[in-house]
């Protein structure tokens, strides 16, 4: 009888608290890899730990700011010396910021937006780069959102934020291509029932939308697949 199909695996997923990232932790852990679970919030973090636990799982959790200085450097050095590759890594954290014209946006919130979306999942990529490599199946996964391929008013923050991490997931794709046994995939979750859609459309019934869970499947499934790296997934109301 063969055990889970990610049994013996690491994964690392970021904004792991709550919604799409927590969800993602726990389809992962449940398809039998050990997961890291990184996100600002310790108990948050405690709380989908437990769950995994509770469900017959393996989780570590690793609470960080991803924005503040060398955390991102400290957590791949405690990752290598402890299990010295990376089979997974979702890069699913990130803000909404405030839904604006662009000739309004501020530029200090659209800094700290930049810092999360774009600046530390780069950071991610090459710190754990070499982790990455080490494994004999790595898979990169990027969160993305159809803004960053199709403007919108008034997203214009949130979405170029989106187009940056596409395009450099997309390159580090072309970049691993030959070199390694890393594939790349972009995910667009469409409308799914988190708090950050709640904020960006107050009022709409979560009820109509689908749940975190139906995207964390949709993505183990993806795992299961040989798919061509630079893949997108998009996914439905």
């Amino acid at each position: 009888m063969t055990g889970p199909f990610l049994a013996g695996r690491i994964a690392l997923v970021t904004g792991a608290s709550r919604g799409i990232g927590a969800a993602v932790a726990e389809a992962l852990a449940a398809a039998g890899a050990h997961v890291v679970l990184t996100a600002r919030t310790a108990a948050d973090l405690e709380a989908v730990e437990e769950r995994i636990h509770e469900a017959g799982g393996s989780a570590t959790i690793a609470p960080l700011d991803l924005t503040e200085s060398d955390s991102i450097a400290r957590l791949a050095a405690a990752a290598a010396e402890r299990w010295k590759r990376l089979d997974i890594l979702v890069l699913n954290a990130a803000m909404l910021g405030a839904l604006t014209p662009v000739a309004q946006i501020d530029g200090k919130e659209f800094n700290r937006l930049l810092t999360l979306n774009v600046l530390a999942n780069q950071a991610l990529i090459a710190n754990f780069d070499p982790l990455l490599r080490r494994s004999d199946a790595g898979r990169l996964i990027a969160v993305t959102s159809s803004v960053g391929r199709k403007p919108r008013a008034y997203w214009g923050a949130y979405g170029a934020s989106k187009a940056a991490l596409e395009t450099l997931a997309l390159s580090y794709a072309e970049e691993v291509r030959n070199l390694a046994a890393v594939k790349v995939a972009i995910v667009d979750p469409g409308a799914t029932a988190t708090r950050m859609r709640a904020n960006a459309y107050p009022g709409e019934d979560a009820a109509t939308l689908k749940p975190p869970r139906a995207v964390a499947d949709a993505l183990v499934a993806l795992l299961r697949e040989d798919f061509e790296t630079g893949h997108r997934l998009e996914l439905g109301r």
